[in-house]
């Protein structure tokens, strides 16, 4: 992401989305994985937003438009991609805007000091709980909860706080976690979550290209993962 304005990226579009099908119903794992894979693309927010209105505008004058609402983000992937690729070849060549000030922090430090301590919390609740045939994975989960605790001083230190290496660390610890869970999620558990992903992907598979389903399916399995196991995503994106 070019600014670190788009901390409220997925709830932006949750909302607007919301807003575009008349309904605050809840958004689903495959929307969810949709936005992180715009999210990791980069895809600034001005260009999904416009991408989703272009989608809806396309789907009511489609057929299948005709009294029925759109019910999934996975329809606007191409329209959200079109938009974000006239953006790049719009502003290819502009010159590079100068005598910007200096940025205002997006949220407290006290803000962000309670958001790792509570994730620090919900690990470290997660890895207490575990009965004796999982106390390796358990250790470990610990070992995750003391380096997220770890990043937490870094608050504190004077001048001008470094989002964007906070972030990488917890990125890191995002990763950590994830090689965690594939090393102990059962395979019942898999095969149940890869059902769910590829009902829910079949309407869309044939409109989405092969290296967004990918990323999508690489989304889809994170995020219900972490939900299987009842574990917190530590990304600054996931901050609001």
């Amino acid at each position: 992401m070019d600014s670190w304005n788009y901390f409220n990226y997925f709830t932006e579009i949750e909302n607007y989305f919301w807003k575009k099908r008349g309904a605050h119903l809840l958004v689903s794992p495959l929307d969810w994985a949709i936005m992180e894979t715009w999210q990791k693309a980069g895809v600034p927010l001005d260009a999904v937003l416009k991408g989703i209105d272009n989608a809806f505008e396309s789907y009511q004058r489609s057929r299948r438009g005709a009294g029925k609402a759109l019910k999934s983000l996975a329809y606007c992937t191409d329209a959200v991609l079109e938009v974000a690729e006239e953006q790049l070849e719009a502003a290819a060549g502009s010159a590079p805007k100068n005598g910007k000030g200096a940025a205002k922090e997006p949220f407290s430090r006290e803000e962000l000091r309670l958001y790792l301590a509570k994730n620090t919390a919900k690990i470290a609740s997660v890895a207490n709980g575990m009965k004796p045939p999982g106390q390796e994975f358990a250790e470990r989960l610990r070992e995750v909860a003391k380096s997220l605790c770890g990043v937490i001083p870094l608050l504190d230190i004077p001048g001008a706080l470094d989002l964007e290496d906070l972030e990488r660390r917890l990125t890191i610890l995002d990763d950590k976690v994830q090689a965690l869970l594939m090393s102990v999620v059962s395979e019942e558990t898999m095969l149940k979550i890869r059902r769910e992903m590829d009902g829910q992907l079949a309407a869309y598979r044939r409109k989405m290209k092969a290296e967004q389903i990918a990323l999508v399916e690489k989304q889809y399995l994170q995020k219900r993962l972490l939900e299987e196991f009842r574990l917190p995503r530590l990304s600054l994106y996931y901050f609001s």
